[in-house]
């Protein structure tokens, strides 16, 4: 699948948080939403960048913005990885990257293994996608995406 771009509707998903909880992108009609995709819970780039928008949490609450990070991983991994590092925000299990494959996001990696290529939607409060940001690096991102927020 192609990845959607800026302007159009963000993919419906439905998958299972760390906590076992059913999580919709539906349930967050009215608010905007950064979802960020990444490869594995709990390796050092991904706990970067998860860590990144967890210290970053509160100016995203200001802005009343919902974070869900999301990776191939199972609820248990999830969950402990969650646990590890205290993150305020869900994480959403895609084990089987069914949501990967939606959004595009599933596919080779420069070493040629098939992965979550890292990256990040921002989806607007009718659902409609506002921002990507492809090939993210993990230092400083969650400071890009807020940063993507002043007019």
């Amino acid at each position: 699948m192609t990845m959607p771009e800026i302007g159009e509707i963000a993919p419906a998903f439905e998958l299972q948080t760390d906590a076992g909880e059913t999580v919709r992108l539906a349930d967050f009609h009215g608010k905007r939403v950064v979802l960020f995709f990444y490869p594995r819970a709990d390796t050092s780039g991904c706990t970067i960048e998860a860590c990144g928008f967890r210290d970053s949490y509160s100016a995203y609450e200001d802005e009343d913005v919902v974070i869900l990070g999301i990776s191939p991983d199972t609820v248990e991994d999830q969950a402990k990885f969650s646990q590890k590092y205290n993150f305020p925000y869900p994480l959403l299990a895609d084990a089987d990257h069914r949501v990967a494959e939606l959004y595009g996001v599933w596919g080779k990696n420069r070493f040629g293994h098939l992965q979550v290529l890292r990256t990040t939607f921002v989806i607007d409060e009718q659902g409609v996608i506002e921002q990507v940001f492809k090939r993210v690096k993990p230092e400083g991102h969650s400071e890009q995406v807020l940063a993507s927020f002043a007019s």
